[in-house]
């Protein structure tokens, strides 16, 4: 077992009883793979009336909650490490979470490998196993800037034909297909041992005075801190979907085809191809949910259980630098769902208004066959 010192200021409530508040939980990490956060005993309030909800393997000195039971709550309060952050930049975070945003950062950080080729570190705890789509369009946009520094990326699409796994690593072979003094453009092939998982293409280009300019304004929605918080367990990000409409229940109030989210992360990095990885890198996680909405009796806690959905494809245009450490607000618009497909167009402005990119979904909703396996997913 291997024992850390949470980074956290964590809590747990038994029922709505707040039993422990602690910045000097230990968090342990099992030989089975599971999680187990412990209290040191001191940091306790009260003790819960069944017994049956503590774990017997805590140290001496701790004590840990049974965060599986339906009774439990044990929460991480994430301020993104903001120095003056106030309870309106506090969220909470279940435990055991997926991860931090730097190692979100960490798997979008592609190394290079041999001539034209660059490799992804894993981090398989992802409940579906399968690797996001547009985690390998973010990945892909970082291999282009490595391969073609001091250009920015303007333009990336790619197609997604198999599942990849996430405890393999993979692979992102670039093919030049131009460089000129303006803009470079690259093919590129996402690939996981010798199987192809996604194909694409990507434009950069050296940035050249306005001749003209104008951009699409921002949405009328409330702000940040007037939205809902979402738990997409990592730490070091803050989600919030304003109008708290991003809901995975069918029997949900019907709305319009759209979901606004506003997202920012801890400040990570200056690297600007990282930057616009991690604005790529949520592109995939709301537009299927987006066109559910208008309908009734469908949600997105039926996908991968009798609805079979996925990203096929997405198109992306970066239209100005991106501070992913400031908030960032997804218009997901959906325009069409029939046939088993949808589409959506979408844009990302910050939080003064400005259009920092555009971006279309294309993506399946079926009736999954009865035989098909169930199986559960997690958006980070």
């Amino acid at each position: 077992m291997t024992n850390n010192l949470c980074p956290f200021e964590a809590k747990v409530w038994v029922d709505d009883q707040l039993l422990a508040v602690s910045r000097a939980a230990l968090q342990i990490e099992r030989p089975d793979g599971g999680a187990m956060l412990c209290f040191p005993a001191a940091d306790l309030r009260g003790q819960p009336a069944d017994p049956a909800l503590l774990l017997t393997a805590a140290p001496a000195g701790y004590v840990a909650f049974d965060h599986t039971h339906s009774r439990v709550r044990v929460r991480l309060v994430d301020d993104l490490g903001l120095s003056d952050a106030t309870e309106r930049d506090r969220t909470l975070k279940r435990f055991p979470v997926w991860g931090d945003a730097s190692d979100l950062l960490a798997m979008l950080d592609v190394r290079a490998a041999d001539s034209g080729s660059y490799v992804s570190v894993t981090r398989g705890n992802n409940q579906r196993g399968v690797v996001e789509a547009s985690q390998m369009l973010a990945q892909a946009i970082v291999a282009a800037g490595r391969h073609a520094p001091g250009r920015r990326a303007v333009h990336a699409s790619m197609i997604f034909m198999r599942a990849a796994s996430v405890t393999e690593p993979l692979r992102f072979q670039l093919k030049e297909l131009s460089g000129g003094k303006s803009f470079s453009s690259l093919a590129v092939n996402v690939l996981q041992g010798e199987k192809l998982c996604a194909s694409g293409t990507l434009l950069l280009d050296v940035k050249a005075a306005d001749v003209m300019r104008h951009a699409a304004s921002a949405p009328e929605v409330p702000g940040p801190y007037e939205s809902t918080p979402y738990d997409m367990s990592v730490t070091g990000r803050d989600l919030r979907f304003v109008d708290n409409a991003y809901t995975g229940d069918p029997d949900a109030p019907v709305g319009p085809p759209h979901l606004d989210a506003w997202i920012r992360f801890r400040k990570l990095t200056d690297d600007p191809y990282l930057n616009a990885a991690l604005l790529v890198q949520f592109t995939g996680h709301a537009s299927i949910a987006a066109s559910m909405r208008p309908h009734a009796g469908i949600g997105q806690s039926q996908a991968h259980r009798t609805l079979s959905t996925a990203i096929n494809a997405i198109y992306v245009s970066l239209h100005a630098e991106v501070r992913a450490d400031e908030w960032m607000l997804y218009r997901h618009l959906s325009t069409f769902a029939g046939d088993g497909m949808t589409h959506s167009e979408c844009r990302v402005h910050d939080q003064r208004g400005g259009l920092l990119a555009s971006f279309c979904v294309d993506a399946m909703v079926r009736r999954m066959a009865q035989d098909r396996p169930v199986n559960d997913r997690t958006s980070l």
